[in-house]
């Protein structure tokens, strides 16, 4: 089965001469078509910079990274930002929200760029607000929103439309235990129903809701707990 999304051999630099970051080294990761994979690992060990390349917001050193079989770097810029727009959905740690737009308009804007005319993207951006349970707040803008609420219109627009890639840096990390169960059950179902998910977690228990865990370390793939992702609870050294 070709994977979504595919790092092959993947090292990224930051810097040059003695400031120069390793933040990953000679990575190899592939997330498939109903698979939900969580990355765990210590901070600063490359996880969040896994989820960039992956979405190509940025571009690695050395390797190639493809999303359903293109090489990103055959790519423009603008190529990069068509893929993200049409099948890659992100949420951010600091959820990236235009403070000028509702909810509802944030959500829409990916369709929209994408060529989709406002009626139909609103009513795709209706439907993901339901989905996350914030529709109430559609003509809301994110200034007067909780951290929480915003979180939430970020993952709706994550989601928004058919999206065959899910990237999410710590999604819950501004919820409450229960609202973040219903988000990775939002994510696991999005995975069931064909897409590829990619989480990044320093929660065992949410890292319990993938099919398969990497463990990360100093930008090295170090563990892949992938016949039973609930070994990442008799493993939490690797967490640290």
């Amino acid at each position: 089965m070709t994977a979504v999304v595919h790092l092959d051999h993947v090292t990224r630099i930051h810097g040059e001469g003695e400031t120069e970051v390793y933040a990953l080294r000679d990575v190899t990761f592939a997330a498939h078509p109903g698979e939900l994979v969580a990355i765990m690992g210590p901070s600063g060990s490359g996880k969040s910079t896994l989820l960039t390349l992956a979405g190509g917001l940025d571009q690695p050193t050395n390797g190639q990274v493809s999303i359903e079989g293109v090489d990103l770097s055959t790519l423009g810029n603008k190529g990069r930002a068509r893929i993200r727009r049409t099948s890659v959905g992100y949420v951010f740690q600091d959820f990236n929200l235009i403070p000028a737009l509702t909810a509802v308009e944030n959500v829409a804007l990916p369709r929209e760029l994408d060529g989709q005319g406002s009626r139909t993207a609103r009513r795709l951006a209706l439907a993901a607000l339901e989905e996350v349970g914030i529709s109430d707040l559609a003509d809301r803008f994110p200034d007067n929103m909780s951290g929480g609420q915003q979180q939430r219109v970020a993952i709706a627009r994550a989601i928004v439309g058919d999206r065959r890639l899910i990237l999410a840096d710590e999604p819950t990390g501004a919820l409450d235990t229960g609202t973040g169960e219903e988000i990775l059950r939002i994510l696991r179902g999005r995975c069931d129903a064909g897409a590829a998910g990619v989480l990044v977690t320093h929660e065992a228990r949410h890292a319990a809701w993938a099919d398969r865990v990497v463990f990360l370390r100093d930008g090295v793939v170090v563990d892949e707990s992938g016949a039973d992702p609930a070994d990442v609870l008799l493993a939490p050294d690797l967490t640290r």
